[in-house]
């Protein structure tokens, strides 16, 4: 079995992230959607920053408990298993591997993930209103904040990538 040991460093940036993605979803630009009893946020942003950064298996932990906490905690506790689902699905999108943030790879990524984010939550809304018509109302606000969190994705990404930022964080050393 192969099992990788991370350094404490690359568990403190995972939850960090965790952190980060929770409160900029919770309360960062926080725009109820009253019709639907949903709100739009920009935590996806920060979600595809840690799934280009940390690896995997940690960025899928750090996006899933951070969004699914902001749902549990500001009262949309329904959501949370759902959104921790649909969120680590988008983190698979991404790679964290190289020295870029912003590779093709990883702007294609965003968009699926966008798509990965939209069919969950129409899904998801299917099941919980049993209907197929319903969850309709929801699509623009989730496309909003699909495109949205993926140009702010581009723009922290960029400006991330010109620091050197993955060069600067050694996240790939492990303890044996």
């Amino acid at each position: 079995m192969n099992t990788k040991q991370y350094n404490t460093k690359t568990y403190v940036l995972t939850a960090l992230f965790a952190a980060l993605i929770f409160l900029v979803t919770a309360y960062v630009l926080h725009i109820p959607t009253p019709a639907t009893g949903g709100y739009i946020h920009l935590g996806d942003a920060v979600l595809y920053l840690a799934a280009s950064i940390l690896p995997t298996p940690l960025a899928v932990a750090a996006g899933g408990i951070g969004e699914a906490m902001s749902d549990a905690m500001t009262g949309s506790v329904v959501y949370a298993i759902p959104t921790f689902l649909i969120k680590s699905a988008m983190v698979l999108c991404f790679a964290s591997a190289g020295k870029k943030i912003i590779t093709k790879r990883n702007i294609a990524a965003a968009i699926f993930a966008g798509v990965i984010c939209v069919g969950g939550y129409y899904l998801t809304e299917s099941i919980l209103y049993h209907s197929f018509v319903s969850p309709l109302v929801e699509i623009p606000a989730n496309l909003i904040q699909a495109g949205s969190s993926a140009v702010i994705y581009i723009l922290a990404g960029n400006a991330l990538d010109r620091a050197n930022l993955k060069n600067r964080i050694s996240l790939t050393e492990m303890r044996g």
